[in-house]
């Protein structure tokens, strides 16, 4: 088991708007701080118990799709909620009344989330100021730009993560950037 968070890992407050993001934020900088996603998940978590699948729309929801967090950063952040006994399996899961759903594992809170969750209010507060900010800012460019832009980063990640490529690969690579790159300029 990981230790306690420190005060420090829940300061959404910490997160200046120029900051520059990672991940899924469509707005150019950093919607959460360091921890700030953990306790907006936790937050979910305790209104209503789900799966991984849930808090990602649900996140995106409540910033009207200006943020969606990726799998890449939500499980592990689940894990870590589990880790520290934030959050369990909910009674169904863990009883295997879900059947088909094995892959889908629903959380509750647990009453040691109950409580970081009633210690780290002020900060939760600050989260929800920033969120509602965030949904009040201008949004210039459409989700489904921004969702092909994302899903195309993705790509290019994905493929170079697998391994080093060969020089016909590369050309071919390069080749596909560079033909959507003119598409997109002849618009």
């Amino acid at each position: 088991m990981s230790p306690l968070p420190s005060s420090s890992d829940a300061r959404p407050w910490d997160a200046p708007a120029d900051t520059p993001h990672g991940g899924g934020s469509r707005l150019g900088r950093r919607v959460f701080g360091h921890g700030g996603l953990r306790l907006v998940l936790l937050h979910l978590i305790a209104d209503k118990p789900s799966h991984g699948y849930e808090l990602i729309k649900a996140v995106e929801d409540r910033l009207q799709g200006r943020y969606s967090p990726s799998a890449g950063v939500l499980y592990p952040t689940l894990t870590w909620l589990e880790e520290l006994d934030f959050i369990a399996p909910s009674a169904s899961e863990a009883a295997g009344e879900l059947p088909g759903r094995a892959s889908r594992k629903r959380f509750q809170i647990t009453p040691q989330g109950q409580a970081y969750l009633a210690d780290n209010r002020a900060a939760l507060d600050a989260l929800h100021a920033r969120m509602a900010a965030v949904v009040s800012e201008p949004h210039e460019r459409p989700p489904q730009i921004e969702r092909a832009v994302a899903n195309f980063k993705m790509a290019v990640h994905m493929r170079l993560a697998r391994g080093p490529l060969d020089a016909q690969q590369i050309r071919a690579f390069a080749r596909v950037l560079d033909a959507a790159a003119q598409d997109i300029e002849s618009l």
